[in-house]
């Protein structure tokens, strides 16, 4: 299956799971606390935890900070496992993410992709977080539209409302790329955006680090690159 691609003028995508490997940086973060505990888990159990207890704390009633976020899954980690995290540990996860670094392929397919479109960055963090990722990302996004600007996190839909509304553009014009089924998919499908699934786990059993949800994008790729080649080709 295929894409219009020459019908679409803007691409928006979201950036840790999708652009940047973000559980590589979950692992590398969380690991070290769960030892100097002698908590056993492997990297799946790791990650699935952190696909509970993110969404858990993204729902809560009123907004709080991804930093916030972040902390509140360590907290639940010593909560689960009956340790209490030091202050300096609360804050591995948040402060690691300015050394997340993009998969392989991400920077050559978003300049290729730069070339077609325009490129908006819709994603789950902080503005302070992500400075330094678009430093490791090397392109210029025309729209960077956080959690932090919207008071809210995917999958609401509010976060993509605020993008249509800087992007002033029909969605017939906007092509939504994403890893994750759970935060971007669904919604931005049920807002009638065409979508595109980047599959990073096709080799790999489960959801990684993503809440377990079921969708149909209009397309899937196992990476931005393979997407890049077929819309320039």
């Amino acid at each position: 299956m295929t894409l219009p691609f020459d019908r679409y003028e803007v691409l928006t995508s979201d950036c840790y799971g999708t652009l940047i490997d973000w559980e590589q940086g979950i692992l590398t973060a969380l690991k070290p606390i769960l030892v100097a505990r002698n908590v056993n888990l492997d990297e799946q159990q790791i990650l699935e935890l952190f696909a509970e207890f993110e969404p858990e704390l993204e729902r809560q009633s009123s907004y709080i900070t991804y930093r916030e976020v972040l902390q509140g899954v360590v907290k639940k980690f010593g909560d689960r496992f009956d340790f209490k995290p030091s202050e300096e540990e609360l804050n591995f996860l948040p402060d690691s993410i300015k050394h997340w670094q993009p998969f392989p392929d991400t920077v050559e397919a978003l300049k290729l992709l730069k070339q077609r479109f325009k490129l908006g960055i819709i994603s789950n963090i902080d503005e302070d977080l992500f400075v330094d990722s678009a430093k490791h990302l090397q392109v210029e996004f025309d729209w960077i539209i956080t959690a932090q600007q919207a008071k809210s996190y995917k999958p609401s839909p509010n976060n993509f409302k605020l993008a249509f509304q800087r992007i002033g553009l029909p969605t017939d014009k906007i092509l939504h790329v994403a890893q994750s089924i759970y935060h971007d998919i669904i919604p931005a499908r049920s807002l009638g955006l065409s979508t595109v699934w980047v599959n990073r786990r096709i080799n790999q059993e489960g959801f990684g680090a993503t809440k377990v949800a079921e969708e149909k994008p209009d397309l899937e790729v196992p990476n931005l690159k393979t997407l890049a080649e077929m819309i320039l080709s």
